[in-house]
């Protein structure tokens, strides 16, 4: 309430008139107003038998008033906003008159030294709660119908806290696969090889042919992490992402200015990417992919063998090579792991990606091909 309230006054006299309120709080104030009703009704009923042992503790009242109705449901609508709401806020402290604010707030004696995003997250906890409370009650209840009815509110309790983390799951993966839409570069093909020649007139048509979209968010991430690729004359930093379906390679490019001019320096990164992309973003830096995706049918991954490490002074090298459905090389990428851990775990990945791939192509081809007995009427 302090942060909220607060920022409500700073609103209402013309200052930090562009935060959201909702994007940063959502339905807060509901939820307050549920809990808070809640709680002071579940101890009014104790205070009461307290004070007259002869009254009984009728909680089904209550469990029946709030369970069936709207706690959880208000629960979900906070929850499905929290990730979105720290995306937000880690924004909005880049800016000098919000964290102002924020270390104004912070200083209140109320808050007890937490931060904002300690606040936040406290209706999260609040829910995994719930079921505890209510097995306490089930465990200590001696009427059997009750004791029935207790039991069945906890099991609903516990299937809407299962079903929110499969959304919350969903929505986290759906974030980081639109930041990935915004970091990841996919260069024009006359930009990518000189040789190719394109009239201005035709340019257009062709950039209408999206490549992005391979990269929506039913495409799985397996595994990604930065590597060094060997080239003819010099090593490049390069970040590589693995698909359930293909193997991306991209250039990490740490300029101030993303493709086209644009400053991203402003742009916050998702808490959901690796620690190495966060901090890309919050640089302004991007990834501009190096070569087209390599399919997992036709990725072939080989081990250096030690006398290539000795020669060459390959540490923790490993090689892609990249065939056409013809059998023919088009491709290959010696790359370079920062340690032999590193490199296993990346040879294993993509093995493994290769034999999943490879299990599913067959399956798929299995059930195209197995069709039913013809009728004999036919």
């Amino acid at each position: 309430k302090i942060f909220m309230n607060t920022l409500k006054y700073l609103q209402s006299n013309e200052f930090l008139l562009d935060v959201d309120l909702w994007r940063l709080f959502a339905n807060l104030e509901e939820l307050n107003k549920m809990s808070l009703g809640f709680v002071s009704n579940f101890f009014e009923i104790v205070k009461e038998h307290v004070s007259n042992s002869e009254s009984s503790m009728d909680f089904i009242f209550i469990l029946r008033k709030y369970f069936q109705d709207d706690l959880c449901q208000t629960h979900q609508i906070y929850c499905l906003n929290y990730s979105s709401a720290v995306f937000y806020l880690e924004n909005l402290r880049q800016r000098e008159d919000f964290g102002i604010y924020l270390k104004w707030c912070e200083q209140n004696k109320l808050c007890k030294r937490l931060h904002l995003p300690d606040l936040l997250v406290a209706p999260l906890h609040r829910l995994t709660r719930y079921p505890l409370l209510l097995n306490n009650i089930w465990k200590r209840c001696t009427d059997e119908r009750e004791k029935g009815f207790i039991w069945s509110v906890k099991e609903k309790v516990e299937k809407s806290i299962w079903d929110l983390e499969g959304k919350v799951k969903w929505l986290d993966n759906f974030q980081k696969f639109r930041q990935l839409h915004e970091v990841i570069i996919w260069p024009q093909v006359w930009d990518r090889d000189k040789r190719f020649f394109v009239p201005e007139c035709l340019k257009q048509s062709l950039r209408e042919n999206i490549s992005e979209n391979i990269l929506s968010s039913t495409n799985r991430l397996l595994h990604e992490g930065r590597l060094t690729l060997a080239e003819s004359t010099r090593l490049l930093d390069v970040y590589l992402f693995l698909f359930d379906d293909f193997l991306l390679i991209t250039k990490i490019k740490r300029n101030k200015k993303k493709h086209g001019g644009s400053d991203t320096s402003s742009i916050p990164a998702c808490p959901s990417l690796t620690p190495e992309l966060q901090s890309l973003v919050r640089e302004g830096g991007f990834c501009t992919v190096l070569d087209q995706p390599i399919p997992l049918d036709r990725l072939f991954l080989r081990n250096l063998d030690p006398l290539h490490v000795a020669v060459f002074s390959l540490r923790n090298a490993f090689l892609i090579q990249h065939e056409n459905r013809y059998g023919q090389c088009i491709a290959v990428f010696l790359l370079q792991a920062q340690t032999e851990t590193a490199k296993k775990t990346w040879m294993s990945q993509i093995e493994t990606a290769i034999s999943n791939s490879t299990k599913q192509h067959e399956t798929k081809k299995r059930t195209i091909f197995c069709f039913p007995d013809e009728s004999s009427g036919i």
